[in-house]
């Protein structure tokens, strides 16, 4: 069985990875709008995946025991200057989930639930990657600041997901 606090954590995490979900859904929309359908497809399987990570959250209570609660999620941003505008706050928002999650280990340690520890490190290793991925792609954007056809191709690359 899971403590009451443990619950309370995972259920503001899955509330965190939906957000995320929706908050790149609306980069996806963005991105569809100014036609730039590459960089709409991958904001849209990162939208995906961030659902998935609350799905695994949510399984992960219930199969210890605890009782899903699903919050209310706050809108997103629907506007941006820039690509690489949006790219700066995704890693930004990456790098705060970074901090949720690591939040959610530090708890776990202090009250010695070793499943929770155990769940948590794929977590903390795909936050290595997602944060590393959004690098990627902000230091392209800014090595071909002011190039269209440099957009083009680094469009249809990030289609390519």
């Amino acid at each position: 069985m899971i403590s009451k606090e443990m619950e309370k954590a995972i259920n503001e995490q899955i509330r965190a990875e939906l957000y995320s979900s929706y908050l790149y859904l609306s980069m996806a929309a963005h991105f569809e709008a100014d036609n730039l359908r590459g960089f709409a497809h991958w904001m849209r399987c990162q939208a995906e995946e961030e659902r998935g990570h609350a799905m695994k959250f949510f399984d992960y209570l219930v199969d210890r025991g605890g009782r899903v609660e699903l919050m209310a999620i706050d809108a997103p941003r629907t506007s941006w200057s820039s690509p690489e505008e949006i790219f700066q706050e995704v890693l930004e928002h990456e790098r705060k989930v970074t901090s949720l999650i690591n939040g959610l280990y530090e708890k776990a340690l202090a009250e010695k639930d070793y499943p929770s520890q155990i769940m948590l490190q794929w977590f903390i290793s795909e936050q290595v990657e997602e944060e590393a991925s959004a690098e990627e792609i902000l230091h392209k954007l800014r090595v071909l600041s002011g190039s269209p056809q440099g957009m083009l191709i680094l469009d249809r690359e990030l289609a390519q997901r």
